[in-house]
């Protein structure tokens, strides 16, 4: 029986003051043109890639994947740790028969075509299998199913060649995230540094070692992402460990941060509003708030925040009410929708929605 269907919409609103979070190929921060201007942009790959980092920080590292070339290696390893006594070169021939079983291409130096997203549960099983010796069927099982939770969450595409039938491997991504954009125009801007060769600095005329210019913006971001719940029950097979990967999503969507030149700006910033809704018809993301961008001198969180809330009130006219719609924010406003719920911290709003999805989500396989 098909679980019903059941969205969850998390939304924040987050400042960022002068950074470089997410550069493009020329070192500048990433941006996007939207109703008219020039936007900060952080590509949808880039907070990903810091929400799995969070996870395996805060999670188990026995239900995450490794995106590797080195599959062979990786499986040789397990099959070392389970069967101590079986040589490297043995693991190495074992682990390559079982992935090439698994239609996994193998270059010649045993390592993938391309990255492939492994669970690390699926690793420990297809080195078992390629212990026990198991046929085709059986191990492109193992691939099939026992999916990590970033995985389930994320999906997983390999390439193949027509001859071969790898669908199994394909892994359909239960969540999408979007780029988060600033809610108003930005002007990029630059930082001109030099450096002094501290030897030769305290001569006279000794002038500058290093010139060069480094680019940032400041930005108030609106950030979105959603999970099919149904998708993900059915990926994980497990209601307690669907519920748990949500909460743990919301957990790691609010505090991780992408990295890039942190160290240089020091933006370690949360959001200032986090809205999260519960629906059964369809996701819903509110960026149409921001088509016509913020205008302000005295700051944009308040008015992007107000904004939100207005489109949430608008798509009402086209999507069904929600199951459930609650938010957390560092801000004082006035919020006239009585449905939609105040939490006075992220660890309540979590709590809320693991006893929703317990009501809501059905049990059994």
């Amino acid at each position: 029986m098909k679980n019903k269907r059941l969205f969850i919409d998390i939304h924040a609103i987050q400042t960022l003051p002068p950074s470089n979070i997410n550069r493009d190929d020329t070192g500048s921060p990433k941006s996007a043109q939207y109703g008219g201007v020039r936007r900060a942009r952080v590509s949808s790959q880039s907070w990903k890639k810091v929400i799995r980092d969070y996870f395996k920080e805060n999670s188990e590292a026995s239900n995450l994947g490794v995106r590797t070339l080195n599959i062979v290696s990786y499986v040789a390893e397990k099959i070392q740790k389970i069967d101590p006594s079986i040589g490297e070169d043995d693991a190495m021939n074992k682990a390559e028969k079982a992935i090439n079983d698994s239609f996994v291409r193998i270059n010649a130096d045993k390592k993938a075509n391309a990255l492939f997203f492994f669970g690390d549960r699926q690793a420990e099983k297809l080195a078992q299998a390629a212990i026990d010796g198991s046929n085709k069927k059986e191990i492109q099982s193992i691939l099939k199913n026992n999916l990590s939770i970033d995985i389930a969450l994320f999906g997983r595409m390999v390439a193949r060649e027509k001859k071969d039938d790898p669908s199994y491997l394909n892994v359909e991504a239960s969540c999408q995230v979007a780029h988060s954009i600033s809610t108003h125009a930005v002007n990029q801007e630059f930082d001109y540094f030099t450096a002094i060769d501290e030897l030769t600095g305290q001569q006279a005329n000794a002038g500058a070692s290093h010139i060069d210019t480094t680019e940032f913006n400041s930005s108030t971001l609106y950030r979105y992402a959603n999970i099919a719940i149904h998708d993900l029950k059915d990926q994980l097979g497990d209601k307690e460990a669907t519920i748990k990967t949500v909460a743990l999503f919301i957990e790691a969507f609010t505090k991780s941060l992408p990295t890039g030149k942190v160290k240089s700006f020091a933006n370690q910033t949360l959001p200032q509003l986090v809205l999260v809704s519960l629906r059964e018809d369809r996701p819903v993301n509110l960026v149409s708030a921001y088509e016509e961008p913020v205008k302000s001198k005295e700051g944009y969180v308040e008015k992007s925040i107000g904004k939100l809330f207005e489109e949430y009130a608008k798509v009402e006219k086209f999507v069904d009410k929600p199951i459930y719609t609650a938010f957390v924010s560092t801000e004082q406003f006035d919020q006239e929708n009585k449905e939609i719920l105040e939490k006075d911290s992220l660890r309540d709003l979590l709590a809320d929605i693991e006893g929703k999805l317990a009501e809501n989500l059905e049990d059994g396989e």
